[in-house]
């Protein structure tokens, strides 16, 4: 009994990361070569990945370019009982989630990719499921640049090839 109840909460552990760590696109050269003006930050490639039937947690993915230092403080919407930034990392072989509570530093003039795997947004409570062809709108602020408005794809993950 004891090893069913092990196995069913690692199940649930695993399907709970499954929103977060997929294999990501690559950033897109227009992202990497952008010049941002000082103070403001460009929003690229922003995705939602659609959630299965009855899931309450989305994951949603973008690239952030910021003029100046920045730091990406924090996100609300609609959608959602709530919106955080998060991360994924790896502690003693456990890939872990947790909210970043200091936000998400944005080097000037460094494309900073939010992917599944790595840092992400994450929609928690969700009021209604994210639809394949749908679309997300969430609102980014930054503790210099403001609020910034993002209307993302909801979308199947892209297929990379491994052999890259």
């Amino acid at each position: 009994m004891k090893r069913l109840l092990a196995l069913t909460a690692l199940s649930a552990a695993a399907l709970s990361l499954a929103a977060c760590g997929q294999p990501a696109e690559k950033s897109t050269e227009a992202a990497k070569d952008a010049t941002v003006a000082p103070g403001t930050v460009q929003v690229a490639d922003a995705w939602c990945r659609p959630t299965p039937n009855g899931a309450k947690a989305g994951g949603c993915y973008l690239t952030l370019t910021a003029g100046s230092d920045d730091r990406l403080v924090s996100v609300s919407t609609a959608l959602a009982q709530s919106a955080e930034v998060h991360e994924m990392k790896m502690e003693n072989g456990v890939m872990s989630m947790g909210h970043l509570a200091d936000g998400l530093p944005l080097p000037a003039g460094t494309p900073v990719e939010l992917k599944p795997g790595g840092n992400h947004i994450m929609l928690m409570g969700l009021r209604d499921p994210l639809v394949d062809g749908g679309v997300a709108s969430f609102t980014l602020t930054f503790e210099k640049a403001g609020p910034i408005g993002v209307h993302a794809a909801v979308k199947q993950p892209p297929v990379v090839d491994s052999e890259e």
